[in-house]
């Protein structure tokens, strides 16, 4: 029987979720070192707990539907506990989250990180606390905290908002204009980061490529995070076309350089009258051009897309053209995106709108496709020898990634007795599961 200590101080438990993108994964992680740092025991999503942070995501409404679904279900699984709603979907819907039972507190984005000074004691409200505050174009700080071991990617938030108001996009109304952070201050994280044990750095943001601060562009944040001792790895996470600096590709090519041969570049259509309608800031001869460039000067590299399908007006013959250019391109995948009408954005006042079956039916054909693309990409380096970074332990081994984000399995008996966890390895890709390869030690 376990002795009770009536002396000791409770510790109050608190949970967090995250929905939706890169930079609410980054901020979520904040938050749970600030949680900890106020004394908070942090538990998984489910468990017990007296406070929930829910950071939510507005993209789609699919993403506000699962936002509403995540609340209910943990007020009735908690009904006690304190509910505070954070990020996106508070910021442009804060009434509809408001009016969700159950909830205490509601914060947009300007005041995301500032949460737990609003939560107090964590007494439940009688009516919902909503803080929605204009989104300022000031550049920003974060203020991180963290001396726990970090044994993960890492992701670096280096840049927030947007000012190419896509017609389609929401992502302006939600998370501000462009802004970036303050350069001593994301290296003060990087470091900071990289003394906890983080080998790789994912830069994170919303336009990445826009980056301006100090005199730094995003290839002058690449050069300072390279310059870091015990950082192996920066990844861009994402970055939008024609904001991808000079220099960029010959970083990526050099094999001794932490930059690792990755893009993930949208194209979000591959028809050019689809893209004009989206106000995109390229052509897709401009886009082609680049992609093509990026393939044929860094060596392995892995290109990725994000597309959109049922934009308001496509025909089946432009959705067909989309599909070609994916096909014939120099891509190794797409993340699909289904349209979804956005209040306040010019698409959604448009009248030719794809029915949502039409839109489904493309979005799962698009998968198929990008499913054959990954096997294909991934076929070119079956057999062969790769250095892979190892995660956390699961099912029987560690998880990887090689340099150009090709996923491995090392299972623990490829490498007797080591602990692989945030290790470098070098491993045979010998065969593919799934969306993986199984790889195993080529010295044995």
């Amino acid at each position: 029987m376990s002795e009770v200590h009536d002396d000791l101080p409770v510790r109050r438990r608190a949970c967090l979720f995250t929905l939706g993108c890169r930079l609410n994964h980054y901020e979520t992680e904040v938050l749970r070192d600030k949680l900890a740092a106020a004394g908070y025991a942090v538990v998984e999503w489910g468990e017990p707990a007296d406070l929930a942070i829910i950071n939510t995501c507005t993209v789609t409404g699919l993403a506000e539907a699962k936002c509403r679904q995540i609340v209910r279900g943990f007020v009735k699984a908690n009904p006690e506990a304190f509910c505070a709603v954070v990020g996106c979907y508070s910021q442009t819907g804060a009434s509809a989250v408001a009016a969700i039972p159950g909830v205490d507190l509601v914060v947009g984005n300007r005041a995301k990180l500032d949460v737990l000074d609003y939560v107090g004691a964590g007494t439940k409200n009688a009516v919902p606390v909503v803080v929605r505050e204009r989104i300022s174009r000031e550049d920003f700080k974060v203020s991180f905290v963290g001396d726990a071991p970090f044994n993960e990617r890492a992701n670096l938030k280096i840049q927030d908002g947007c000012d190419f108001m896509c017609s389609y996009c929401v992502i302006p109304f939600a998370r501000g204009r462009a802004r970036s952070r303050d350069f001593a201050d994301l290296l003060a994280e990087a470091r900071s980061l990289a003394a906890r044990g983080a080998r790789e750095l994912v830069i994170t943001g919303v336009n990445v490529g826009t980056y301006a601060n100090s005199g730094y562009d995003v290839l002058g944040v690449i050069d300072a995070l390279a310059e870091i001792p015990g950082v192996d790895r920066i990844r861009i996470g994402s970055i939008e076309p024609k904001t991808v600096p000079d220099g960029v590709f010959d970083r990526m090519a050099d094999p001794a350089h932490p930059l690792t041969p990755f893009l993930h570049l949208p194209i979000q259509s591959g028809c050019g009258r689809i893209l004009r309608d989206m106000r995109r800031r390229y052509t897709l001869g401009e886009y082609l051009e680049f992609v093509e460039a990026a393939a044929a000067r860094v060596p392995e590299i892995c290109i990725g897309t994000d597309i959109m399908v049922g934009f308001p007006g496509e025909t089946d013959a432009e959705f067909d053209e989309t599909c070609a250019t994916f096909m014939n391109g120099p891509f190794a995948y797409c993340h699909v995106f289904t349209y979804s009408e956005r209040a306040g954005t010019p698409a959604a006042r448009r009248t030719d709108r794809v029915p949502v079956p039409v839109r489904q039916r493309r979005s799962a054909a698009l998968r198929a496709l990008s499913a054959k693309k990954r096997r294909a990409f991934m076929e070119r380096f079956l057999g062969r020898e790769a250095e892979v970074l190892c995660e956390n332990p699961s099912g029987g081994g560690f998880p990887a990634y090689t340099r150009n984000y090709l996923r491995a399995f090392v299972p623990a008996e490829a490498f007797p007795g080591e602990i692989l966890a945030n290790e470098l390895r070098v491993v045979r890709l010998a065969a593919i599961v799934g969306d993986a390869f199984l790889a195993e030690n080529p010295r044995r």
